[in-house]
């Protein structure tokens, strides 16, 4: 087969599949690439709303479940450990096999593995059904951007990353809004149930409008690259998550938790030897691509930003509905104005990179995205309303809605089409890696923070209790942490039976919620700091050169002159 010249356009085979090449023209679909584009973000929503519309549903879990706080950090994190630990791979088989493929591929082992979930009937199934929604996931997720930077030109990538954006915020966001209505009026079940219909309807739209596109030349899998990095990601991410509840000691008989991180990091490091050693033949991830500045920062960026949201939407569900009493729904509510800000900022925000750059709108946005959730730090007290709560969040929106697109349009900018679906996959991987980062280290530290803070506020309230409590008390609250602590809906940390007086209660209650809402604090002040090194980081971006086009790979003469744009 004979390879375009740098700017011929791509024409369809007789199979109905897209061709494109290094440099080409974007290929014209039968449909409209904004038709495609509803498609994409479709399933795309129905993906990462499952990374946090479980968070609303974790008091009602442990409730009807009857599962520990460990159990459920599972439900949470078994989903975001195989979905970032296959993206790379699932972006590499788009290529190889067709993004159109892997997308539906993805979207039937979502849809059978969701309503796996709602039948789940204990912890242990409904983890396993979690990990077969992280394999759907992660063969979708690389295709949509794969697709998009090749059916849209240059000049309109911004707002298509826009569009995209938008649903990658809002589906983020609104997960406790939209989980918390479910769980409120149906149960947590029905979390899940939900993406049955509409896997089968985006099912259905994708086999329809959606290009097969091809590349003109054929792939093959990198098979060493690809179990050194499963490998290497699963010992990293695992040793994260199972930190905490190991008390970071032995986890696999004489195995302790810290030689299982250094184990995957080890691997990692091999992983990116085999690589460059790989580079010009078809390594997993084509090491070209870093010799872009700006691809590079955004993926630090992406993993800043995964791990500011689960870092900071963990504690905030517990605080919202564990201390402050709210119902699923009311604490969805509550978080609702941070979706809608972000739904309707970000596209703006794709349209504004695509003019004046994305430099400083990403600084600004990850700025104010820290800013936000130091406000809400300061406005969350035991008896906040609302109200109090709400400039940090309408803060913290408006800073994702300012990042989501720029950062998607800045990073795959300069990526030539044929490398597009392993730089998709690699850009969402550390985004989910920062995101199971964040909510492994979260978690971890909140945990650490209660076992001082509640027996601190045990101490101090022991005082109010008749004297023979006294003891229980403090020794009870003294060990509330990991699996022993109760976050339920309308719980207060420790369970001391039934035969208490209301009078004790209220100070259990009391106790409780100082206690938690002291730990929560201390917690939230790592998500700030990641996210203000990110906003830093994002003066490293390097200015589009005059005349540049964007997508032209190195070397290569644009096909027309463009303006000059700064990156």
């Amino acid at each position: 087969m004979t390879t375009p010249q740098p700017g011929a356009a791509s024409s369809p085979n007789r199979a109905g599949a897209s061709t494109a090449g290094p440099g080409a023209a974007p290929p014209k679909p039968a449909h409209s690439p904004w038709l495609v584009l509803f498609v994409l973000c479709l399933g795309f929503f129905m993906i990462l709303l499952d990374t946090t519309i479980v968070n609303i549903a974790i008091p009602d879990m442990i409730d009807r479940l009857h599962a520990s706080l460990d159990q459920i950090l599972w439900v949470l994190n078994a989903y975001i450990l195989v979905y970032a630990v296959l993206l790379i791979t699932a972006g590499r088989l788009g290529d190889l096999y067709g993004p159109k493929q892997l997308f539906m591929a993805g979207l039937v082992i979502f849809t059978l593995a969701s309503a796996a979930c709602g039948f789940a009937t204990n912890p242990t199934q409904l983890i396993a059904a979690r990990v077969a929604q992280g394999l759907g996931g992660a063969l979708l997720t690389p295709q949509t951007l794969s697709v998009l930077t090749v059916i849209f030109p240059p000049h309109k990538r911004g707002a298509a990353f826009g569009v995209w954006g938008a649903v990658a915020g809002g589906a983020t966001i609104a997960g406790p809004t939209l989980g918390g209505f479910i769980v409120t009026h149906w149960g947590w079940r029905w979390i899940f149930f939900v993406n049955v219909p509409i896997g089968v309807l985006t099912l259905v739209l994708a086999a329809i409008v959606m290009p097969n596109l091809k590349l003109n030349r054929r792939h093959r899998l990198d098979v060493p690259g690809t179990v050194l990095a499963t490998i290497g990601l699963f010992l990293v991410t695992y040793g994260l998550i199972e930190g905490q509840p190991h008390a970071w000691g032995k986890v696999w008989g004489p195995i302790t938790i810290t030689e299982v991180i250094v184990a995957g990091v080890v691997v990692l490091a091999l992983f990116i030897v085999q690589q460059y050693r790989q580079r010009d033949n078809e390594p997993l991830i084509p090491i070209a691509i870093f010799r872009d500045r700006n691809f590079s920062v955004m993926n630090f960026v992406g993993a800043a930003l995964g791990f500011g949201m689960l870092g900071l939407f963990l504690p905030m569900v517990i605080f919202l509905q564990s201390v402050l009493g709210l119902s699923a729904l009311q604490a969805g509510l509550t978080t609702a104005p941070m979706s809608v800000v972000s739904m309707f900022v970000a596209p703006v925000a794709g349209r504004m990179a695509d003019r004046i750059g994305g430099k400083y709108i990403l600084t600004a946005g990850l700025a104010l995205f820290a800013a936000g959730v130091g406000l809400f730090l300061a406005s969350a007290h035991p008896d906040s309303t609302g109200l109090q709560l709400l400039p940090g969040v309408l803060v913290c929106g408006l800073g994702m809605g300012l990042t989501f697109a720029p950062l998607q349009t800045v990073a795959m900018r300069n990526i030539e089409p044929r490398m597009a679906g392993a730089a998709s996959g690699l850009i969402n991987t550390t985004r989910q890696l920062g995101s199971v980062i964040g909510s492994a280290a979260a978690g971890a530290l909140l945990q650490n923070q209660l076992a001082s803070k509640l027996s601190e506020s045990a101490k101090a309230h022991a005082a109010a209790l008749p004297p023979q409590f006294r003891d229980r008390f403090v020794a009870g609250f003294s060990h509330a942490s990991g699996g022993r602590l109760e976050v339920g809906a309308g719980q207060s940390g420790v369970n001391f039976g039934t035969q208490v007086p209301e009078a004790v209660r209220k100070v259990i209650a009391d106790t409780f919620h100082e206690g938690y809402t002291n730990a929560m604090r201390i917690s939230l002040i790592l998500p700030i700091t990641v996210l203000a090194l990110a906003a830093l980081s994002c003066l490293l971006i390097k200015r589009r050169s005059r005349g540049a086009q964007p997508g032209t790979p190195a070397g290569a003469a644009p096909r027309e002159e463009a303006a000059t744009a700064p990156a």
